[in-house]
Formats: C-alpha cells, structure tokens, sequence
C-alpha cells in the first residue's frame, strides 16, 4: 500500500458533511450547516432555514432575515423575530423526531459556526460535550461553554478547503 495515501481525517471528514449540509440552507443572511456525529457515525444533519411548510427565507418567508439584508436591522439584533431555525437545532430535532439519543456516549456536534447561545443550550442539554467548528458567530456564549466543559476545537479551513478542491478536481477532470 501507498504511504502518500491521503484522506481527510474524521474531524475534516464531519466538518465536510456539515458544508454539503449548508449548501440547503434558504438563508438570506447566513448559510450553516451541522452534523452530529457518534462513534466515527452521523445521526443527524441540518441546514438553517424555515420550518418545514413555511415560505422559504429566499422567497421572503422571514422578514427579520429581510430587513437584516435591507440594512434596517443589525447582525444578531431581533433574533428572537427570526423564522429559520439554526441548523444544530435542526440536526438536535432531527435526532429527536428520530428518537436518536446524540448525547449519550460522547456526540460531537460538527458545525460550520459555533453555535449561539440556544442552540449552545440544546446541546448541552442533550449531553454533547464537544463542537467541531470552522468559524466563530458573534453570539456565542464561550463562558457558558466553559462551565459546561465543552470542549470547542476550531478546524484549520484551509484543510477543509483541500478535500473540497480535491472532490471538485476530479468532476472538472471528468467534463
């Protein structure tokens, strides 16, 4: 066997899923996506958009969303106005619905941002003590994550982008 034999270790390989996972988002103002991961196998997946039914957030189905990309509300103001649920919670829910136990046995919530405070709240609540992130959002609670002894490790995303161009070669090659 090839020692120059290369492949994403877990960690790039989850966080991998959770970029595909953002590529469904109908966010107007953020794109996120999550995967929540146990024993080298993922549960669950989300994307932050509106609930199931709701008119998209791309079609104007969130007017908090709305008014943030008009310039008339500021990043992180009026969240609690906001229609599109996180993508962790989407992921959380999904496990839920599923009747999937994420926290038990060591769950890593892999997500394309730290999650911000409620969904910080959800996973703790559920047990997850660690988070697999790319890049930090601005409501975050890092003292609350502290006290809960979750451990917050952030991903070099020029790794990341490594495997992504490697997947994207090998389609441009075959055109």
């Amino acid at each position: 066997m090839s020692s120059s034999f290369d492949r994403p270790n877990w960690d790039e390989y989850f966080m991998l899923q959770a970029e595909l996972a953002k590529l469904r988002s109908n966010c107007v103002t953020r794109q996120v996506g999550a995967v929540i991961v146990r024993n080298h196998r993922q549960l669950a997946t989300g994307y932050n958009g509106t609930p199931p039914g709701i008119k998209n957030c791309f079609d104007g189905g969130c007017e908090r969303c709305k008014l943030r990309m008009e310039g008339k509300i500021e990043p992180g103001a009026s969240l609690d106005r906001c229609l599109c649920n996180h993508a962790e919670a989407n992921a959380i829910m999904h496990c839920a619905i599923l009747g999937i136990e994420a926290g038990v046995e060591g769950a890593i919530l892999y997500t394309t941002f730290v999650p911000c405070l409620e969904c910080t709240k959800m996973a703790i609540t559920i047990g997850i003590r660690k988070f697999v992130c790319l890049d930090n959002y601005p409501e975050t609670d890092f003292g609350l994550l502290k006290e809960a002894e979750v451990e917050v490790v952030h991903l070099d995303k020029n790794n990341i982008a490594k495997w992504a161009k490697k997947l994207v070669s090998k389609y441009e090659k075959s055109v």
